[in-house]
């Protein structure tokens, strides 16, 4: 019998097979069994002394048996796991927890009492799934476009380890992605929230959020060191964002934001450079009257409350719906205020170019396809301009154009 063991490779057990050669010299050979560690030591025994007594060293390595991963015994729900337990060290926190959501709150609860084995998973199976998504949880198209993404990723995994023949993901009919529709205030509607959130705590973000469009994590990540007073200007280069892993909320501070192109300089306006001032000297002097009891962890932080704790992401979406409707506002989401941002900057000639610098968007189509949205009076300008040149009937007059 081959001499052989097992080895840990990147979360997965690796079987390592050794002989000589006729010439007297070691010889190695080095099989992924495609199982990830967490669970799975007697599986990956079993298939080390399945090659161990299968491997023939005189045959070519081409027709050298390939110790396979017994599927067929492998519950998909099981596979789902352990993939899960994979991804947690090889992708990012905030990455990770999209994907526990998705398996342990969604997949799992569906799939066990169906009880398939991964073979057993079908395109059909999927496409039930999806279906039940739509009508039974009454859940968006985009969110089973972001599920479908999940799950053809872990059956990619389960392919490329040869563990399933095909991606069965790979047949099914996704929804059709929704066509976007945010809620947009005017300019009209953004001075009455300023005025209505003037010395609340969420004034820092709402004015950050509609003048300058910047993301929940990019409010709650601006630190003091990244604010030049003397040049008037603030750095977006610090990001904070919630996510759940294994049940808890915690917060993941990243020091460069979503994308390479999300890290720009802003200048500091007046109303927003006195808005600081007073927020520093405010923190100070929470500072000084709390004492201990005030929390230094977030020092270098713009956004904490008079304890010194950090705002967090969810407690701007908390208290934003209750300003608007203590103030009796149109109700929209916190980030639809940065599609008001750039529906207003378009709609005041500013390029979509200078609209994406500004936004921080990686690719111009993100601004173009989204925060392009005109209102009506903008359409009615665009309409009464191309009446000017078009060709009346011989005898008619143009009476002006339509009204706004």
């Amino acid at each position: 019998m081959t001499a052989g063991h097992l080895r840990e490779q990147n979360g997965i057990y690796q079987i390592v097979l050794s002989w000589q050669d006729d010439c007297g010299k070691r010889k190695t050979k080095s099989v992924s069994t495609g199982l990830p560690i967490k669970g799975n030591k007697r599986r990956a025994e079993a298939l080390l002394s399945e090659a161990r007594e299968s491997f023939d060293p005189m045959k070519k390595s081409e027709d050298a048996p390939k110790p396979r991963p017994r599927a067929e015994e492998l519950q998909l729900t099981e596979f789902f796991v352990n993939w899960l337990e994979l991804m947690k060290n090889s992708v990012e926190l905030s990455t990770y927890s999209g994907y526990e959501l998705t398996i342990r709150r969604r997949l799992l609860p569906y799939f066990e009492p169906k009880h398939l084995t991964l073979r057993e998973l079908s395109p059909m199976d999927i496409q039930e799934y999806y279906q039940y998504s739509l009508n039974v949880e009454g859940v968006s198209a985009n969110t089973v476009i972001h599920r479908h993404a999940n799950i053809r990723k872990a059956l990619q995994y389960a392919a490329q380890m040869g563990l399933i023949e095909f991606n069965p993901a790979d047949r099914v009919q996704r929804p059709k992605k929704a066509a976007f529709v945010g809620g947009v205030y005017n300019e009209a509607e953004l001075d009455e929230l300023f005025r209505a959130v003037r010395g609340d705590a969420i004034e820092l973000a709402v004015i950050l959020g509609a003048f300058y469009g910047l993301r929940r994590s990019e409010i709650v990540g601006l630190r003091w060191e990244a604010v030049d007073f003397e040049r008037k200007t603030f750095t977006i280069c610090h990001t904070a964002t919630e996510v759940v892993v294994d049940g808890k909320t915690v917060v993941v501070d990243k020091d460069r934001p979503k994308t390479k192109s999300s890290c720009r300089t802003l200048p500091m306006v007046a109303p927003f450079e006195t808005l600081l001032l007073r927020m520093k000297a405010e923190q100070e002097e929470n500072r000084r009257v709390c004492g201990s009891a005030y929390c230094t962890d977030y020092l270098d932080y713009v956004y904490v409350d008079a304890l010194g704790s950090r705002i967090t992401p969810n407690r701007i979406s908390d208290r934003f719906p209750a300003v608007l409707k203590k103030n009796g506002l149109r109700k929209i989401r916190f980030h639809d205020l940065r599609h008001s941002c750039a529906t207003l900057l378009y709609a005041n000639g500013v390029s979509l170019k200078e609209i994406q610098e500004w936004l921080g968007h990686s690719n111009i189509s993100t601004t173009s396809n989204i925060y392009t949205h005109l209102d009506f009076n903008s359409k009615v300008s665009s309409a009464n301009a191309i009446l000017r040149v078009f060709p009346t009937e011989a005898g008619a007059e143009n009476d002006g154009g339509m009204q706004n």
